[in-house]
């Protein structure tokens, strides 16, 4: 599973995340013009099979109104650490895992 972080978490986390998954991307670098616009991001992560992952709820909104996927992540843990948030996805790997192969659900929210 590829994970997509969004605008609102810090790149260095991609990095530290990037030995725990497939594949870990942040949005200010895969090409899209910045600040990226959530639609771009989503269209993105659709067309290269990715996750988002965002504390931010409009993707929930895009979720709603566009169905999956792609899928989405969303961290509802307030203002964290970079070591928190890669600790928080690591422990939550299975359940990530199961959402990427989910037919039935596109959207995982941790808390």
């Amino acid at each position: 599973m590829k994970l997509l972080l969004d605008a609102n978490m810090s790149w260095r986390l991609s990095r530290k995340l990037s030995s725990h998954f497939e594949d870990c991307f942040h949005v200010d670098n895969i090409g899209l013009a910045m600040p990226a616009k959530d639609l771009d991001i989503w269209k993105y992560a659709l067309i290269n099979d990715l996750i988002i992952v965002s504390n931010d709820i409009d993707f929930l909104n895009l979720a709603n109104s566009r169905g999956f996927p792609p899928k989405v992540v969303l961290l509802r843990t307030g203002n964290q650490s970079n070591a928190y948030l890669e600790h928080l996805l690591v422990k939550h790997k299975k359940d990530i895992g199961e959402l990427y192969s989910s037919t039935e659900y596109g959207f995982l929210e941790i808390v």
